[in-house]
């Protein structure tokens, strides 16, 4: 069963990936002849009625006719380079602007002389010498060298390998014939190259920093390292024979082959391919070209770029169309297809410039796989930056939608804000108004009912006074509670100082105020109104009692602020020189002197205060020991 249910899932894949790779290969294959049909219609056209190709040629010291475009049957020929002799006919009457001799392709140098005078000698130019470039030189001939009639034409052709030599067909004439042609390969391979080098460098530079803030992303600097050996590889120039640079040859022919290792690195790191442990392979030729380069002498290393280096570089980019038909089937993206027909065309490049290198495609020797590849790593770079920039474009996109969404959510949050200051407004409104009934209620209430009491039982005017004076006292109380304090406690205590002075003045009792410490009591930003009337009414209840039932002569308060390890806290504290009091007296005088105990005892609960009293014969002290925080509600007490 296990296997017909194997079977039954590989079919629909095999379906799958052929559907997908059949149309990619389809597109390819038409990108191969659309190609090859560029690199035969785009192919610069030379005036062919200035060219000159019948020369006679003296090479090994043998001479014989030849035709050109001609190649040498030596790869390395500086002590007897080649040369090669014609004649073309000058005519004063065709003189014009001046005449010029055009060479559109050779290698590796050639020298002209025109009558025996040298008019043309590439080994001035470095970079019209390397093999890899198609690079024309015009020069133009002194009228004074002209003569009327038959004129001799010679070229000297240096050959130092790794190819052999070749020399196209030679152009003389009319500079104005001559110049454009020039100027058109001039600028197809000398003038674009650069441009592609100059941008390929601009994009090195922006990996490689792309890469340095993102160092979890490497496809960026293999992509940079792969860039920066092509830029040396452009812009360095190579030696020229027989000068002995062999190490900056070998640094120049190794780079080929080690980038284009580089760019398999990258294809396999953009695509999301595990790269395989045998893959560091493919750098050894490229380090053997280096290594060689440095230890050996000159002609070493080119000979093993040949043999090595070139099929290294086919066979990377062999890989590199496979990786990407291999992402095609699996990803279906823009990306892998743009990259595949990149690919493609460099491959079909390279296959050209082997056809050449063969001598299989002698018509011209034009190598286009340099220019292709380094197009195709602007192409790739450029890809990469620009979906960089588009992802940085989405972030501040992301951004600012965070940015309006966290706007919209601080908005709901000052309206939800608003809305619960509101009800926590109202709420405390409720509370100080249920506290002023519950105040009112318990104090003035009960001394209105009093005096009700008082009147209807017929009781005499100074003690109805008395009951009306206690009703007032306590209304003062509960206004005087609703000022703000800020606080301060010793506002509130100030106040009531002066009623309980009053209070004590009709009975001739002094009252003694002590302050023991500078700043009286600490500071409580929490501290509420009806904290401040239940120590108020504390402290009236033990003058209160010091005054009907201790027959004291004396009362002293005493305040002071003292430390523990949470802390200041307020100690505030009544003493009075009367009698005492015990409970075990009197059984109405003592219930009534332990329900004053638990009132303020309860008050002093709900302020999260400590009341502490002690009473003998020679008077009694109430001890009021404040908390360091009051508490947020009232019913501490419970």
């Amino acid at each position: 069963m296990s296997e017909v249910a194997a079977r039954t899932t590989t079919r629909p894949r095999r379906r799958l990936i052929v559907s997908r790779l059949v149309p990619y290969l389809l597109l390819q294959a038409l990108i191969v002849i659309v190609t090859i049909l560029g690199l035969r219609l785009l192919q610069p056209g030379d005036p062919e009625d200035f060219a000159l190709n019948d020369f006679s040629a003296r090479e090994d010291r043998m001479m014989r006719a030849v035709t050109l475009p001609h190649f040498t049957a030596s790869r390395y020929s500086l002590a007897d380079p080649p040369l090669y002799t014609a004649a073309f006919t000058f005519r004063p009457s065709n003189a014009g602007s001046g005449w010029s001799v055009y060479l559109p392709r050779f290698s590796n140098a050639v020298e002209v002389a025109v009558n025996g005078v040298v008019v043309l000698d590439s080994r001035r130019d470095a970079n019209a010498n390397r093999p890899d470039r198609n690079t024309p030189q015009i020069a133009a001939i002194p009228s004074s060298l002209l003569r009327d009639g038959a004129n001799d034409i010679t070229v000297r052709l240096f050959v130092w390998g790794p190819l052999k030599g070749f020399l196209d067909t030679v152009y003389v004439g009319p500079d104005a014939g001559l110049r454009p042609a020039y100027e058109t390969r001039t600028l197809l391979f000398v003038t674009l190259p650069v441009v592609f080098s100059a941008w390929q460098s601009i994009l090195a530079v922006i990996l490689a920093i792309m890469w340095l803030m993102r160092r979890h992303e490497p496809v960026y600097g293999v992509l940079a390292a792969a860039m920066v050996l092509g830029v040396v590889q452009a812009f360095v120039p190579p030696p020229v024979p027989p000068a002995t640079t062999s190490r900056l040859a070998a640094v120049l022919l190794a780079s080929a082959p080690i980038e284009s290792a580089l760019i398999v690195v990258f294809g396999m790191l953009f695509f999301g391919w595990r790269w395989p442990r045998y893959g560091t392979l493919l750098f050894v030729p490229g380090l053997v070209v280096f290594v060689v380069g440095l230890i050996g002498g000159p002609p070493l290393p080119r000979i093993l770029f040949l043999v090595l280096g070139i099929p290294t570089v086919g066979l990377c980019l062999f890989l590199m169309a496979c990786v990407t038909a291999a992402a095609v089937v699996r990803r279906q993206d823009a990306a892998s297809f743009t990259i595949g027909c990149a690919v493609t065309i460099v491959l079909v490049c390279w296959v050209q410039d082997m056809l050449t290198v063969l001598e299989i495609a002698t018509n011209d020797r034009i190598f286009v796989s340099r220019l292709s590849y380094s197009a195709m790593l602007v192409a790739i770079g450029a890809g990469l930056t620009w979906r960089f920039a588009r992802a940085l474009n989405q972030v501040d996109s992301f951004a600012g939608q965070l940015v309006a969404r966290v706007g919209e959510a601080e908005e709901r949050l000052k309206a939800s804000f608003a809305r619960e200051e509101a009800r926590a407004r109202a709420a405390a409104l409720a509370n100080e108004r249920t506290r002023l009934m519950r105040d009112l209620h318990d104090g003035l209430g009960g001394q209105l009912v009093s005096i009700v009491a008082l009147s209807e039982r017929g009781h005499e005017g100074a003690t109805i006074t008395e009951a009306a004076r206690a009703a007032l006292k306590d209304l003062r109380l509960v206004i005087d509670s609703m000022d703000d304090i800020g606080g301060d406690l010793m506002l509130a205590l100030g106040s009531w100082r002066e009623r309980a002075t009053a209070q004590l003045r009709p009975h001739d009792i002094a009252l003694d105020w002590r302050v023991a410490t500078p700043q009286g009591l600490p500071l409580h930003p929490e501290l509420r109104p009806w904290h401040v009337i239940q120590i108020v009414r504390i402290l009236d209840e033990a003058v209160t009692n010091a005054v009907k039932h201790a027959e004291a002569r004396h009362i002293a308060v005493s305040i002071e602020t003292l430390d523990d390890d949470h802390g200041p806290y307020g100690v505030i504290s009544v003493t009075d020189d009367g009698k005492g009091f015990a409970l075990a007296g009197n059984c109405a005088s003592a219930g009534q002197t332990a329900r004053g105990l638990r009132n303020m005892r309860s008050r002093a609960a709900r302020c999260g205060a400590v009341l502490d009293l002690s009473s003998d014969a020679s008077g009694t002290c109430v001890r009021l020991q404040l908390p360091q925080c009051f508490p947020d509600s009232d019913a501490a007490a419970g």
